[in-house]
């Protein structure tokens, strides 16, 4: 944003610059013989100001504004030079009549961005602020021009602004006025909020001010009252956006019927550039979402607004004000759509429709028991042959899956099928966010301990496992944890994946990826979980021969304590279904000094404490670990865990006490 006053007349000035062919000295030659040249105006004006003649003043004024208006860069170029920017806090004065013409050359040299930091210089902000107390509109719109482009991208600019208290009196004005519905007062108000959105563009300190200030209520009454008003509507949605950057805008948005107005707004729009900006403004919802090209505006608004992430009440207040209905028609409008315009707009309702289920209330509100027309609707793009339609669907199962009541109605009513329908249709050089989305929806709907043998029977891991050898590590990731999900307490589907040579090679290969920590996490928790929960003999042999041993043994270090504590649960079975195939395994991996220092180690968790000393008791069966033990003097580290707190720790430091005894 660079001149709220262009919002409503767009192409006036790049017209105008497109005008050439005139010689630096005779930039402008005057249609009613005012002047011959720019030179020669700016030297009237020097002339003029030192004896206030307010004719000579004006004729020179009207020179300068037609030389801007027909180049602006090499006029502003030519004002620098002859020192002419230092005459004009002389010039605006109040009473003048000349004033709103000085502030309209300032607002028009200011459109350079070479040219701000030299009228902040020539000390031109003190003087405009004071006009700010003027009750001449037209002193009032130009002054607001002239600050607002001064502090377009200027540190400078909104320092002396901020100084001198502008966005102060700013704010006041539009409180006082956002009931006016007059042409000439909707313009003034279009440039007041284009001044504070260039004032508070990416300055956290300037927009908590004016979050302060309270003018979040105020632009969303702005919003209800001038909706009519295109120029207006559209400064009004950037201005949002730049303060919506800020935690602390969210309580202000939310007390307000923001998302009633949002609605509104949107149902009466047509035009799909208009309905692209209101999109903008709906997505703080997005917490990952993706921007695609926009017009002048929306792009201006874009950058903070896809950053900012409304609470859940004002999800609520947007299903609840009827947005649902308008992302589903503007869905099936443009689903068949081959525009640029079109696929942008499905993409952004259905992401948008997604975004309005992480919202608990409002995605229960949408769920409707599973009944909902709202959930129906997004389960029929499953199937489709679109592929954001794809991905927005498999997105909505897993948010609609985010408690056991609806993971169970969903598994129950056949919605498991169409997931790995379309995980099939995407095996081979798939698309990759659909195959993220799809895996998270399953995972999420293996949670409740009833839909895991459901899913299992179905052939949920064997589907699964047709992305073992996927290099993207977010499908890495989610594969990952929806196998974990599906075997946790599951003997027999964690015995049959755990003897599965090349998943168990996979996981040992994902448990180096040290650069993406996530599947490194997950990969160990599920080589652990196989062996947990299957408690299975070749499984143990498939983990050991497999090169997993010494990954558990790391894992137990985790500054997680739930990973340790599966780890060494893991490592305990190991021990005691297999100690001797594992015994190489585990001297290799230091076991017996990883025991000791979790022993040692007061911040060790209780689970930590008593697992470790189960595991010592595991060892002392081997050779080598015993003597390691005896090294290492376990006895009195565990001698003092007999005093410990917990009780069950301190009955299983008696029990290792004694056993290390008898064995020393």
């Amino acid at each position: 944003m660079l001149d709220a006053d262009d919002a409503e007349e767009d192409e006036e000035v790049p017209a105008l610059l497109r005008q050439r062919g005139c010689s630096r000295q005779t930039l402008l030659v005057a249609r009613d013989g005012v002047c011959d040249n720019l030179s020669e105006a700016l030297e009237k004006l020097k002339l003029a100001s030192t004896d206030s003649a307010t004719d000579s003043v004006e004729s020179c004024l009207d020179c300068l504004l037609k030389a801007l208006a027909n180049n602006n860069t090499e006029a502003s170029m030519k004002i620098q030079e002859m020192g002419v920017l230092p005459l004009l806090p002389t010039l605006l004065n109040p009473q003048s009549s000349c004033t709103p013409k000085v502030a309209n050359i300032i607002a028009e040299v200011a459109k350079n961005e070479f040219m701000r930091s030299p009228c902040v210089e020539a000390g031109l902000i003190p003087p405009l602020i004071q006009l700010l107390n003027s009750t001449d509109q037209e002193v009032l719109l130009q002054t607001g021009r002239a600050l607002g482009n001064i502090c377009y991208d200027s540190h400078e600019g909104r320092s002396a602004v901020d100084l001198a208290g502008g966005a102060q009196i700013v704010a006041e004005h539009i409180k006082s006025l956002y009931q006016n519905t007059e042409p000439e007062n909707e313009k003034l108000l279009t440039v007041f909020c284009g001044m504070l959105m260039n004032y508070s563009n990416d300055n956290d300190s300037l927009q908590a001010q004016l979050i302060n200030m309270g003018v979040i209520p105020t632009l969303v009454k702005l919003l209800g009252i001038h909706s009519h008003n295109t120029a207006l509507t559209e400064m009004c949605l950037i201005a949002f956006g730049n303060l919506a950057e800020l935690e602390s805008s969210k309580e202000q948005f939310a007390s307000t019927n923001i998302a009633e107005e949002l609605v509104r707004l949107f149902q009466k729009q047509t035009e799909h550039e208009k309905k692209e900006m209101i999109f903008e403004v709906l997505a703080p919802l997005a917490e990952n979402a993706v921007a695609f090209r926009l017009n002048r505006l929306v792009q201006s608004s874009l950058n903070v607004l896809f950053s900012f992430s409304l609470p859940d009440v004002i999800k609520l207040q947007l299903v609840e004000a009827g947005l649902v209905e308008c992302l589903l028609e503007v869905v099936a409008q443009t689903v068949d759509g081959e525009r640029e315009e079109d696929i942008a707009q499905l993409k952004t309702a259905s992401d948008l429709m997604v975004l309005l289920l992480l919202g608990d209330e409002s995605m229960q509100k949408l769920f409707e028991g599973g009944k909902g027309s709202v959930f129906q609707r997004v389960l029929s793009w499953v199937p489709s042959h679109n592929h954001q339609l794809q991905l927005a669907g498999a997105l909505a199962i897993a948010n609609f899956a985010r408690n056991d009541g609806n993971c169970i109605h969903m598994v129950d009513t056949g919605i498991v099928q169409k997931l790995l329908e379309l995980l099939d249709r995407h095996v081979e050089e798939g698309n990759v966010t659909v195959q993220h989305a799809a895996l998270s929806a399953l995972r999420n709907l293996a949670i409740p301990v009833v839909n895991k043998s459901k899913m299992l029977s179905a052939g949920v891991a064997d589907v699964v496992l047709k992305f073992l050898q996927s290099e993207m590590p977010p499908v890495q990731f989610k594969l990952l944890g929806t196998l974990r999900m599906l075997i946790d307490t599951q003997v027999e589907a964690a015995d049959q994946l755990g003897t599965n040579g090349k998943l168990v090679e996979r996981l040992v290969e994902w448990c180096e990826a040290k650069d993406h920590a996530g599947v490194m996490g997950e990969s160990n928790r599920l080589l652990s979980a196989l062996i947990r929960h299957s408690k299975s003999k070749e499984v143990v042999r498939t983990v050991i021969q497999g090169g997993g041993v010494k990954h558990l043994v790391t894992m137990a270090t985790s500054e997680h304590m739930i990973m340790q504590n599966e780890a060494l649960v893991a490592l305990g079975l190991i021990a005691g279904l297999d100690l001797v195939a594992a015994e190489k395994d585990f001297v290799g991996a230091s076991l017996v000094s990883v025991l000791h220092k979790l022993l040692s180690d007061e911040r060790s968790a209780p689970e930590i404490k008593y697992n470790s000393m189960i595991l010592i008791c595991a060892v002392m069966g081997s050779e080598p670990l015993h003597k390691e033990v005896q090294s290492l003097a376990f006895i009195d580290v565990v001698s003092k865990l007999r005093a410990h707190e917990n009780k069950t720790v301190s009955h299983q430091a008696s029990l290792t006490e004694q056993r290390l005894t008898a064995q020393s």
